[in-house]
Protein backbone atom coordinates (compact mmCIF):
# COMPACT_ATOMS: atom_id res chain seq x y z
CA UNK A 1 0.00 0.00 0.00
CA UNK A 2 2.85 2.34 0.81
CA UNK A 3 4.26 1.82 -2.68
CA UNK A 4 0.91 2.71 -4.33
CA UNK A 5 0.56 5.84 -2.19
CA UNK A 6 4.12 6.87 -2.99
CA UNK A 7 3.54 6.41 -6.72
CA UNK A 8 0.33 8.43 -6.53
CA UNK A 9 2.14 11.19 -4.63
CA UNK A 10 4.89 11.36 -7.25
CA UNK A 11 2.44 11.29 -10.17
CA UNK A 12 0.20 13.97 -8.65
CA UNK A 13 3.10 16.28 -7.87
CA UNK A 14 4.58 15.85 -11.35
CA UNK A 15 1.23 16.67 -12.94
CA UNK A 16 1.07 19.97 -11.03
CA UNK A 17 4.51 20.95 -12.33
CA UNK A 18 3.68 20.28 -15.99
CA UNK A 19 3.08 23.04 -18.48
CA UNK A 20 -0.19 23.21 -20.36
CA UNK A 21 -0.60 21.36 -23.63
CA UNK A 22 -3.10 22.21 -26.36
CA UNK A 23 -5.32 19.24 -27.33
CA UNK A 24 -7.92 18.74 -30.03
CA UNK A 25 -11.11 16.98 -28.95
CA UNK A 26 -13.97 15.61 -31.03
CA UNK A 27 -17.36 15.53 -29.29
CA UNK A 28 -20.97 15.06 -30.34
CA UNK A 29 -23.41 17.93 -30.80
CA UNK A 30 -25.23 16.82 -27.65
CA UNK A 31 -21.99 16.93 -25.66
CA UNK A 32 -21.23 20.39 -27.05
CA UNK A 33 -24.65 21.61 -25.95
CA UNK A 34 -24.09 20.12 -22.49
CA UNK A 35 -20.75 21.90 -22.11
CA UNK A 36 -22.28 25.19 -23.26
CA UNK A 37 -25.08 24.75 -20.74
CA UNK A 38 -22.56 24.22 -17.92
CA UNK A 39 -20.79 27.42 -18.94
CA UNK A 40 -24.05 29.37 -19.23
CA UNK A 41 -25.11 28.21 -15.76
CA UNK A 42 -21.97 29.89 -14.45
CA UNK A 43 -20.12 26.82 -13.26
CA UNK A 44 -17.25 27.29 -15.68
CA UNK A 45 -15.68 30.13 -17.64
CA UNK A 46 -14.96 28.13 -20.81
CA UNK A 47 -14.71 24.68 -22.41
CA UNK A 48 -11.18 24.07 -21.21
CA UNK A 49 -12.06 24.80 -17.59
CA UNK A 50 -14.93 22.30 -17.76
CA UNK A 51 -12.74 19.60 -19.34
CA UNK A 52 -10.02 20.11 -16.72
CA UNK A 53 -12.72 19.76 -14.05
CA UNK A 54 -13.81 16.42 -15.53
CA UNK A 55 -10.21 15.20 -15.67
CA UNK A 56 -9.66 16.15 -12.01
CA UNK A 57 -12.81 14.23 -11.03
CA UNK A 58 -11.59 11.19 -12.96
CA UNK A 59 -8.13 11.42 -11.36
CA UNK A 60 -9.66 11.55 -7.88
CA UNK A 61 -11.94 8.60 -8.62
CA UNK A 62 -9.09 6.52 -9.99
CA UNK A 63 -6.82 7.50 -7.12
CA UNK A 64 -9.43 6.28 -4.63
CA UNK A 65 -9.89 3.08 -6.64
CA UNK A 66 -6.14 2.34 -6.55
CA UNK A 67 -5.98 3.02 -2.82
CA UNK A 68 -8.95 0.72 -2.22
CA UNK A 69 -7.50 -1.97 -4.47
CA UNK A 70 -4.17 -1.84 -2.59
CA UNK A 71 -5.99 -2.07 0.76
CA UNK A 72 -7.91 -5.14 -0.42
CA UNK A 73 -4.69 -6.76 -1.63
CA UNK A 74 -2.99 -5.96 1.67
CA UNK A 75 -5.88 -7.56 3.55
CA UNK A 76 -5.83 -10.61 1.32
CA UNK A 77 -2.09 -11.06 1.78
CA UNK A 78 -2.34 -10.70 5.56
CA UNK A 79 -4.03 -14.09 5.78
CA UNK A 80 -6.85 -15.32 7.94
CA UNK A 81 -7.49 -13.39 11.14
CA UNK A 82 -7.14 -15.34 14.39
CA UNK A 83 -10.13 -13.36 15.74
CA UNK A 84 -13.54 -14.92 15.44
CA UNK A 85 -15.90 -12.08 14.48
CA UNK A 86 -19.26 -11.89 12.81
CA UNK A 87 -19.76 -10.10 9.51
CA UNK A 88 -21.63 -7.39 11.43
CA UNK A 89 -18.66 -6.90 13.79
CA UNK A 90 -16.27 -6.60 10.86
CA UNK A 91 -18.53 -4.12 9.05
CA UNK A 92 -18.95 -2.01 12.20
CA UNK A 93 -15.17 -1.89 12.73
CA UNK A 94 -14.61 -0.88 9.09
CA UNK A 95 -17.24 1.87 9.28
CA UNK A 96 -15.70 3.21 12.49
CA UNK A 97 -12.21 3.24 10.89
CA UNK A 98 -13.59 5.14 7.90
CA UNK A 99 -15.24 7.72 10.18
CA UNK A 100 -11.99 8.27 12.07
CA UNK A 101 -10.03 8.66 8.80
CA UNK A 102 -12.63 11.05 7.38
CA UNK A 103 -12.46 13.25 10.47
CA UNK A 104 -8.67 13.32 10.21
CA UNK A 105 -8.79 14.37 6.54
CA UNK A 106 -11.22 17.20 7.29
CA UNK A 107 -9.02 18.49 10.12
CA UNK A 108 -5.88 18.40 7.95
Amino acid sequence: MLIVCLILYIVCNNIKAMTTIRKSLTITEAQEQWIKLQIELGGFANDSEYMRHLIRLDEARNRQFLITKAAIQEGYESGISPKVRSVEDIMEAAINRKKVRSKGERNA
